[in-house]
């Protein structure tokens, strides 16, 4: 998987025009329910934001594209849990990891709209509790609310700490 990151980060450093639509495409495989068990991008996305002070991409297109990708994964994914239900948990990939979905079952019930704000950060989570805001039919307009706040945040928040663990190196590098 870092082979994967690292060559990412490498293509959208020599094609920068391609980095808001590479960094969409990551943020929305990262929040869908059954491709983000399987690839986990948060690592690309960081790289990519290493780029963006350094390499001279504009963060705002970028940081929109990230948002709109994880908010599209969240909902699609939300979208395919309250069409289907509990079927979801037969269905490949989530057969392989049973204790996903009622992890992210327990999630929405104790936490409720806040839990789709919050789940965004934690790993499995992330792609488990918008397929269980579906199953258990959380209302729709809340979870958008909560589905596009937070991706917006997740995805600044990833951007932001590749740049600044940029930076940090580059000051190590010039100081030793």
């Amino acid at each position: 998987m870092e082979d994967i990151a690292r060559a990412l980060a490498d293509f959208v450093r020599d094609h920068s025009a391609w980095a808001a639509p590479i960094v969409l495409l990551l943020a929305f495989g990262e929040s869908l329910a059954f491709i983000s068990l399987l690839i986990p991008a948060w690592g690309a996305l960081v790289a990519i934001g290493a780029l963006i002070g350094a390499s001279g991409i504009s963060f705002w297109p970028v940081w929109i594209a990230g948002g709109l990708g994880a908010a599209l994964g969240d909902w699609l994914s939300y979208w395919f849990g309250f069409t289907y239900k509990e079927r979801v948990a037969r269905m490949w990939p989530l057969s392989r990891y049973p204790e996903i979905l009622p992890r992210g079952e327990a999630f929405v019930r104790n936490w409720g709209v806040p839990s789709i704000f919050i789940g965004r950060f934690f790993g499995p989570l992330r792609a488990s509790v918008p397929l269980a805001a579906g199953i258990f039919e959380m209302p729709y307009w809340p979870f958008q609310i909560a589905n596009f706040v937070s991706a917006l945040v997740w995805s600044a928040a990833l951007l932001v700490f590749g740049d600044v663990i940029a930076k940090i190196a580059e000051w190590l590098w010039r100081v030793f």
